[in-house]
């Protein structure tokens, strides 16, 4: 590693939340989720409740549910969410589907929408995985490496539409091999001004523009043989993506990317059912120049959890890894309320890799 890539450590903290996760079929429905409460509430809708989990192929549940929430990057924000569950097959073996969605806006004028399938055929044979966003989302952005300060900020205004989409065939029990394709279209993109007036911002340094495009194929490896996707016990779970940008696909330049996503799951002893997870996220650029907004940094991975305790964005470099564990715990004993202790690190550089 390079001299400025002295490790940032974030923070331990406890989380409370809400179950919301689908409970591993071969366990007893001991769990309570959302829809449970609001079934306890109206009989209606608890005569009609199924547990997505058990149920098998050809039938599956379409929740919306409100969405409240606070982070720094957002402010206070609200909006619509979904998460729909269901097998593909009558396999006890069979892994289940998922379909994420949300619709939010923020306190900050900050416009999310997004769109996550992650779908099984029949007996696991194949995989269609896909990301859709489009945000319209003013923030900030702190720079490059780990040593910015508060006096780096910069205030920005972007749109930017994602379209990640991958099919991966089943090579051996729980490995699988794909072709995918990535788009990051940025447009619109302004600068509103920085704590420093004085000084040129590094987004400026880096080579600013109005818009960018990153467009390419991207080689998929997987291994998972976690049962439970939405919320895993146990299991191991490898995710390699070497992606292609180039120019005749559309993107502005040529460069190329490695992301390797580790994660590991432990179900510890006892009736509570608490697990501790393991995980490592990392994302090397290499042989060219990204755009500055694609490049790997805080908070900017899938689902936006690298680095919980920061504000997205905090720090960014050409290259990343994070390291990342917590301990899940149950608070109540139907499983409704339950807590996270976390604790992570990361680290940035500005220098790309060579290979």
């Amino acid at each position: 590693m390079q001299k400025n890539s002295s490790i940032v450590f974030l923070f331990c903290c406890l989380l409370i939340a809400f179950n919301l996760s689908a409970q591993n079929d071969s366990l007893k429905k001991e769990g309570v989720d959302v829809y449970d409460l609001v079934g306890n509430i109206s009989h209606h809708f608890d005569s009609h409740h199924i547990d997505s989990v058990k149920t098998r192929s050809g039938k599956f549940h379409f929740p919306i549910l409100p969405v409240f929430g606070y982070s720094l990057s957002t402010g206070f924000v609200g909006g619509i969410a979904t998460s729909i569950a269901f097998y593909t097959s009558e396999n006890k073996l069979a892994n289940i589907s998922n379909v994420l969605g949300q619709f939010l806006y923020t306190q900050n004028n900050q416009m999310i929408f997004s769109l996550q399938p992650n779908i099984w055929t029949r007996n696991n044979k194949y995989l269609f995985k896909a990301d859709y966003v489009y945000l319209n989302y003013p923030t900030q952005t702190f720079g490059l490496g780990n040593r910015s300060t508060d006096n780096d900020i910069n205030y920005i205004d972007y749109s930017h539409l994602r379209i990640y989409q991958s099919f991966l065939k089943q090579i051996a029990p729980s490995f699988y091999a794909g072709l995918g394709y990535n788009l990051d279209y940025h447009w619109d993109i302004t600068q509103t001004g920085s704590v420093d007036q004085k000084a040129k911002s590094t987004f400026s340094n880096y080579g600013y523009t109005s818009k960018s495009v990153s467009s390419g194929m991207t080689l998929n490896f997987l291994y998972d043989n976690r049962l439970n996707s939405i919320n895993p016990k146990n299991g191991f779970y490898f995710n390699a993506v070497f992606k292609q940008n180039a120019k005749y696909f559309g993107s502005d330049q040529n460069w190329q990317s490695l992301l390797l996503d580790i994660r590991k799951y432990y179900t510890l002893p006892g009736k509570a059912r608490n697990v501790l997870a393991f995980w490592s996220y990392n994302n090397f650029t290499f042989n060219g120049k990204p755009p500055y907004l694609d490049l790997p940094g805080t908070g900017l991975d899938e689902f936006g959890n690298t680095g919980r305790g920061y504000i997205q964005g905090r720090y960014r470099g050409k290259n990343m890894i994070d390291l990342e564990s917590e301990f899940r715990f149950g608070i109540t004993r139907n499983g409704f309320l339950g807590g996270v202790l976390f604790a992570n690190a990361q680290s940035f550089n500005t220098k790309f890799v060579s290979i």
